[in-house]
């Protein structure tokens, strides 16, 4: 064991594989990012945009539409360019419009202008939660779109298969 810690991803050589979360990109090689700034980049941005989503919640709460309408509408492209970490951004752009998740990435990705719609536009904090809703079902989709047979698992647990 290194004297780096438990989580170090560089002394743990060979023994992590390099799978489609670590293949390799030329702009990251451009950038010199390793393994382990790149995980440090996916968690940053994660966290960040989960905090800004979450003051935005709590900015709905407040009575303040627009400020949860950036807040929140932020927060989840930050979360979601976080992943680009992992793959690669153009590699993520590539997986998001496959046919096997383009229907989720795009009802993700409307559900956010919808959010900002009825924040903006309608002057509606009740849409922006039932949209905020339907964003949170079809990132949910999206993501399980990555996972062997989980959305089978799903449908199954939902009566549905």
């Amino acid at each position: 064991m290194s004297s780096k810690g438990w989580f170090n991803l560089e002394t743990a050589g060979g023994t992590i594989p390099e799978t489609q979360f670590f293949e390799g990109e030329p702009a990251f090689k451009a950038l010199g990012l390793t393994r382990t700034q790149r995980l440090y980049g996916f968690v940053g941005c994660y966290a960040f945009g989960l905090v800004l989503s979450v003051l935005g919640t709590v900015m709905l709460f407040v009575g303040s539409l627009t400020t949860f309408a950036i807040l929140y509408g932020l927060g989840t492209v930050i979360s979601l360019i976080g992943t680009g970490f992992l793959i690669g951004f153009t590699k993520q752009l590539k997986l998001m419009f496959k046919p096997v998740r383009v229907i989720a990435t795009i009802l993700v990705l409307s559900m956010i202008v919808m959010i900002f719609v009825s924040a903006f536009v309608l002057n509606s904090g009740t849409l922006s939660i039932i949209f905020v809703v339907l964003e949170y079902l079809a990132f949910l989709w999206y993501t399980l779109s990555y996972i062997p047979y989980a959305r089978s698992a799903v449908l199954k647990v939902f009566g549905m298969a």
